[in-house]
């Protein structure tokens, strides 16, 4: 069975790229990229995957058996459009099976619904493509908290919108061990599953980080007019609001989910007092 992932030059791709090289059993793996060059240290063939180019996509898709879709990053009325393309040429180059990595978040009512929306258009693309599909809804990763540790360290705080609800977060690698299920087992073909950890408070997000870094960081809620402000001033309208709505969805509720994951990879996710203590050693 070949495998193909798009999106192989990104975080997400390349480590489900690593994750199927090192599963004994697993066939040819093929990696598409819009920059093919961008992925070429991976040690698999990468063809052309330029979401905008649907008869490049399908051709890149030839004897491909079953495919990984990454979400794209793309304004949501471009994304949908930009995933059909390459569902099409699915379905024309004869893929058996299509894999698509969702996100968990709120479907209204914040400024991150657009792009959830989004994804549930691709999602029900997929369902009705006529092949066969697994669809994971990730929970939101933790790693860009780690990465921003400095810049935590120099505010001496976590400000954000997301009050006392509970986060589902996880990790790249994780995700990978799922994906890689999901893609080589039937088992959850035709369903949707919640990828995520155990669901963590910003106080307990911020207690975590301490303990790994020896800072004394300090978890202060933020209005959401007061987050989406801060956030647009740094990051620009789209990403400022895209970023906004996510903590305003945490505060509601839409990723504290006990999730499916043990289900999906035959283990539980990583435990958070187990991933930070990794970071230190």
């Amino acid at each position: 069975m070949t495998i193909a992932v798009t999106a192989a030059s990104g975080q997400l791709g390349a480590e489900i790229i690593r994750k199927l090289g090192a599963s004994p059993g697993v066939g040819p793996v093929i990696g598409l990229a819009r920059s093919p060059e961008k992925a070429s240290g991976l040690g698999i063939e990468v063809r052309p995957g330029d979401y905008g180019q649907p008869d490049q996509i399908r051709t890149s898709l030839a004897n491909v058996d079953t495919l990984l879709l990454v979400s794209g990053m793309d304004a949501p009325d471009k994304r949908i459009e930009q995933h059909r393309n390459v569902i099409e040429a699915a379905r024309q180059a004869g893929v058996g099976k299509i894999v698509y990595t969702s996100i968990q978040g709120p479907e209204e009512g914040t400024s991150f619904s657009p792009v959830v929306q989004s994804n549930r258009q691709t999602e029900a693309d997929i369902r009705a493509s006529g092949m066969d599909w697994a669809i994971g809804r990730n929970g939101i990763y933790i790693e860009p908290d780690v990465d921003y540790i400095e810049s935590y360290r120099k505010r001496g705080e976590i400000a954000n919108s997301a009050g006392d609800g509970r986060c589902g977060y996880t990790t790249r690698s994780e995700l990978a061990l799922a994906y890689v299920r999901l893609l080589t087992r039937s088992d959850h073909d035709r369903q949707t599953v919640n990828l995520n950890g155990t669901p963590i408070t910003q106080s307990q997000l911020v207690s975590y980080l301490n303990g790994a870094f020896g800072t004394q960081l300090i978890y202060r809620a933020m209005s959401s007019a007061a987050y989406a402000a801060d956030r647009t001033a740094e990051l620009g309208p789209f990403l400022g609001q895209v970023i906004a709505g996510i903590y305003d969805g945490i505060r509601l509720g839409a990723n504290d989910t006990p999730g499916d994951f043990e289900a999906v990879a035959g283990r539980p996710h990583q435990g958070w007092d187990d991933y930070f203590r990794s970071l230190t050693t």
